[in-house]
């Protein structure tokens, strides 16, 4: 089974690109998602995060609030770097156990890892190839604006601390351009498994 990492920038479409992957036979993790869960449901991890940032990034009830902690994460790069060294290797640990159990079941012939830091955090060492979703600017910040979860400001900033978009499509194994239909994007998907299988 390839292990594979799925990777772009926000509002590239790489969540989109990762259910195609999932409709045509991938087994796909979200790694951002479990990690999201573990900030919320593992204390250990609570615990470390709250030593790291302060009780600042705790609520009413004494546990970790993702607003918060996203609050002074994104302020800059030294804080995104302290939150990741906290929760970078449980999430490590994480993708390698369910790994070994898909691999066991034998069900799937590509295990997709869908990440937004797979570059930064040095994980694309671990994996067999590494797919970038690519989109013009334009086009990321309409569909990032259309979320309606963030503002202008706050999707701008959190591009600045991803690796630029032309760096990651330098060193990727493959590259999804996204600028057209989501039936485009299907098409170039299924090339691709086509290509990797």
């Amino acid at each position: 089974m390839l292990k594979v990492g799925l990777t772009g920038g926000i509002g590239s479409g790489k969540s989109t690109a990762s259910q195609h992957f999932g409709l045509l036979g991938a087994y796909v993790l979200d790694a951002d998602e479990e990690a999201k869960n573990l900030i919320t449901t593992n204390e250990t991890v609570q615990h470390e995060l709250i030593s790291e940032f302060g009780t600042d990034i705790i609520d009413g009830t004494g546990r970790v609030d993702k607003k918060k902690l996203a609050r002074i994460v994104f302020q800059d790069e030294d804080h995104q770097q302290r939150l990741n060294s906290v929760v970078h290797p449980y999430i490590y640990d994480l993708i390698d156990k369910e790994f070994n159990r898909v691999l066991e079941k034998g069900k799937h012939g590509i295990f997709i890892v869908d990440a937004a830091l797979i570059f930064e955090s040095g994980y694309d060492a671990h994996l067999d190839y590494v797919i970038v979703v690519t989109a013009q600017l334009k086009h990321r910040m309409e569909r990032a604006m259309g979320r309606k979860t963030l503002s202008r400001e706050e999707i701008l900033k959190r591009i600045e601390f991803q690796w630029p978009e032309e760096e990651k499509v330098n060193i990727a194994d493959f590259v999804v351009h996204n600028d057209g239909t989501e039936k485009e994007l299907q098409k170039n998907i299924e090339s691709l498994i086509e290509k990797l299988t």
